[in-house]
């Protein structure tokens, strides 16, 4: 694996050669014609694995490709990875949508470079992609091969491609990170069940075997004062012979005659 300072050099001998073969096979183009990063205006910095990385989310966005949408977005990013979209028609018209939908077919584009974590964003006077905040292409390439998002050929290509300009180091960076982040998760997880159970051990009611029946319904209130003023009222109406407390039978009084029945 190239280190960041094997790949400096590399760029620089690069750049010597070039300019070497330039003067060998084009000596008579004037300079006008040539656009030079060094001495001409308006220009941006992108990744090396751009291309790469527009083909894969192209793959994945299902007959609406949306590389070219994430290329102008780069081109217009300031050399920094916040993008501040004000009006969202130069956009659209920029990434070829024309038309009176040129806009809803950009954001809808945006929404699945949204998918794919190649940009992240924030709502803003514009609308919903006000604020974009460009992602690192190639850990973002990266959470699409573990995702299973990317052909594997296509994939050899990306790591060729990358181990050439010294960025490999990004992506085991970024696996790390993941890494942390899983055990930091399986660490908050387990903290949260051990709480959870040390607090049902606490509060554990007894078992219904040993709650009384005083426990379980006390009479007070309006109950209790019910049950104290009933009281059970002897059976007066019989016309059947009952003993007496002497043993002897006890005269039962006729019923009263009610007038009218």
């Amino acid at each position: 694996m190239a280190s960041a300072q094997q790949a400096t050099t590399k760029r620089l001998k690069m750049s010597e050669r070039a300019e070497q073969q330039l003067q060998l096979h084009f000596p008579s183009w004037a300079p006008e014609w040539l656009w030079r990063r060094k001495s001409n205006d308006g220009y941006t910095t992108l990744p090396r694995t751009l291309p790469i990385v527009m083909q894969a989310a192209d793959d994945q966005s299902k007959g609406q490709p949306v590389g070219h949408t994430l290329f102008c977005l780069w081109a217009r990013s300031p050399d920094h990875p916040l993008v501040t979209i004000e009006n969202p028609a130069t956009f659209a018209a920029e990434a070829g949508f024309e038309g009176v939908r040129a806009v809803d077919t950009w954001r809808r584009r945006m929404k699945r470079l949204r998918e794919l974590n190649l940009i992240v964003n924030k709502k803003g006077p514009s609308g919903d992609f006000h604020y974009v905040l460009l992602m690192n292409p190639n850990v973002a390439l990266e959470a699409m091969r573990i995702n299973n998002l990317v052909q594997t050929n296509l994939y050899a290509r990306f790591m060729d491609r990358l181990t050439e300009v010294g960025g490999f180091r990004e992506i085991e960076s970024a696996r790390a990170f993941w890494q942390r982040q899983r055990e930091n998760q399986a660490t908050e997880e387990a903290t949260k069940t051990a709480a959870a159970a040390a607090t049902a051990a606490t509060v554990a009611p007894p078992p219904a075997s040993e709650i009384t029946a005083s426990e379980a319904m006390p009479e007070t209130g309006v109950a209790a004062v019910v049950k104290r003023r009933v009281r059970i009222a002897p059976m007066e109406d019989s016309e059947s012979e009952a003993a007496s407390e002497d043993g002897g039978p006890t005269q039962v009084r006729p019923r009263r005659r009610v007038k009218g029945a």
